[in-house]
């Protein structure tokens, strides 16, 4: 029988909890959610504010944690709203984002993950995740969460990542990029202190 290890994701965004515990169903790894995210600076760089969470929730659960954040980029925009994805979901949301985006020639753009591993007496570990594609011209399916019904990612065939199944969105998210790479880490990490 192969040995689980425990590791602590510090959230309190259940879709994104839900989603991790899926991506790592295939490894060693049993995921526990607590709720000591640490504060969220202000930043225009996501790889930072990730980085500061993961070690203020670190120090304040006094247990080795990880934390996620995303950014969404939008070409047309600017990279807008980049770090700001979450405030600016809550403020203008998705009809906002599609007026901002009206008649727009260029609808590229990015999610960008990132994954900090931290522990009360190590260094915070950065991993990072992208998935390019478009804003959608509409809202489009009722999966997923956040920007999910808007964003195609160019992996998608046209859909949306709102229009996919978890595990579908999972074969190529931005999160399923980090969060992959932070598993691979951390069982080789476990692996050489068995």
């Amino acid at each position: 029988m192969v040995r689980k290890h425990v590791v602590y994701f510090a959230t309190g965004n259940m879709g994104k909890f839900a989603e991790v515990v899926e991506m790592l169903r295939g490894y060693p790894i049993t995921v526990e959610r607590i709720d000591a995210k640490g504060k969220e600076i202000q930043s225009d760089s996501i790889e930072e504010i990730a980085e500061e969470s993961a070690t203020s929730a670190a120090s304040r659960a006094n247990l080795s944690v990880f934390v996620e954040d995303t950014g969404l980029f939008i070409d047309n925009l600017q990279g807008f709203p980049g770090p700001y994805a979450a405030y600016i979901h809550t403020t203008i949301g998705l009809q906002g984002i599609l007026a901002l985006m009206k008649d727009a020639p260029n609808r590229a753009a990015y999610f960008r993950s990132a994954v900090v591993f931290a522990s009360p007496s190590h260094r915070a570990i950065v991993f990072i995740g992208d998935a390019h594609g478009r804003i959608a011209t509409s809202i489009r399916g009722s999966g997923g969460f956040g920007y999910d019904p808007i964003f195609e990612p160019n992996e998608g065939g046209g859909r949306t990542f709102g229009e996919m199944s978890l595990s579908e969105k999972n074969q190529f998210s931005h999160r399923a990029k980090a969060v992959k790479k932070f598993a691979e880490w951390y069982i080789a990490q476990m692996g050489s202190k068995a």
